[in-house]
C-alpha cells in the first residue's frame, strides 16, 4: 500500500510537537529524535517535522521560511462539517492563525490554519457524490 510522507521544516521541534499534540495527533517514537519526528495523520499519511538544519541536509536549495513565503498548502479531509470546525478550533486555541474565513461551497466546506511555522493546512469536508446531487 502506498504511503505519503510530507516533510516540513520547523524552527522548534518541541513547539511543533506540543502544537500538534494539542490537535490530537500522535507521533511514531521510532522516527523521533532531536532532529525530527514522524507525526501520524492517518493510516498511510505521515508528516515528518524536521528541524531546519536537518531539513537542509536533504536539499541544496534554500529552505523556504513558511512565515513569509508559501511553497505548499497541505489539505486534509475531515469526516464532517463539525469535524472541520473542531480541528480548526483546536488549532487556533493551540496558537494557530486562521488566515481567512470559512468557505461553504455547498458540496464542500473548508477552513484553513497556519501552524506556528506558517505552514498552511486546509481542512475540508466533501459531501458524498449522491448527497451533492440531491
Amino acid at each position: 500500500m502506498t504511503q505519503i510522507y510530507v516533510n516540513l521544516p520547523v524552527q522548534s521541534l518541541d513547539r511543533s510537537i506540543e502544537f500538534y499534540t494539542r490537535l490530537g495527533y500522535a507521533f511514531d517514537p521510532r522516527f523521533t529524535d532531536e532532529n525530527g519526528t514522524c507525526m501520524i495523520v492517518g493510516e498511510n499519511i505521515f508528516v515528518m517535522l524536521l528541524t531546519v538544519p536537518f531539513f537542509q541536509t536533504f536539499t541544496s536549495k534554500m529552505v523556504c521560511d513558511a512565515s513569509r513565503s508559501t511553497e505548499v498548502i497541505i489539505c486534509i479531509s475531515a469526516e464532517s462539517h463539525a469535524a472541520v470546525d473542531s480541528l480548526l478550533d483546536k488549532a487556533v486555541a493551540a496558537g494557530a492563525r486562521e488566515p481567512r474565513e470559512a468557505k461553504d461551497h455547498g458540496f464542500m466546506y473548508e477552513r484553513c490554519y497556519e501552524d506556528p511555522d506558517g505552514h498552511i493546512w486546509e481542512v475540508i469536508h466533501m459531501q458524498a457524490e449522491e448527497q451533492a446531487d440531491a
